[in-house]
């Protein structure tokens, strides 16, 4: 199953990747989010980690998989019998300003039922997430 959100904001690439790519400060900007933990320090790349604790899910803990600074990163994590990948794409807009795409894909055997019972859930988070950056990026 896949979920996405997707925004427009008035601010550099750079900019968008500072506050995105600093995922323990999530809880500051966006309520789909209510704890969040880097495993270890430093610039994210390929293998970084980090916990998530959202409402009404089970904590996680995410492993980036892909690293495009300041474009893109993608994470994945495991619960029995579901794989889901997240993905965070920041697209410069020809006149400036960014498009941020943010997508989860699940799979895995119990990747219906579970999108069938969270995918409102998981698309509220996905547009939570996506206007949250935008309102701690934009200025003014």
């Amino acid at each position: 199953m896949r979920f996405e959100a997707v925004t427009e904001i008035d601010a550099d690439a750079e900019r968008v990747w500072e506050v995105q790519s600093d995922v323990d400060r999530w809880p500051e900007w966006t309520a789909s989010v209510r704890r969040a933990c880097r495993l270890e320090p430093g610039p994210l790349t390929v293998g970084s980690t980090a916990r998530l604790e959202q409402p009404g899910l089970r904590p996680a803990v995410w492993r980036v998989v892909e690293v495009e600074a300041p474009y893109r990163f993608a994470w994945v994590s495991a619960l029995p019998g579901v794989r889901s990948r997240g993905d965070h794409r920041i697209v410069p807009l020809p006149g400036g300003g960014v498009r941020v795409e943010l997508s989860l894909d699940q799979s895995g055997p119990l990747a219906v039922p579970v999108g069938w019972r969270y995918g409102g859930l998981i698309r509220r988070y996905l547009r939570l997430e996506a206007e949250g950056l935008r309102r701690r990026c934009q200025p003014g």
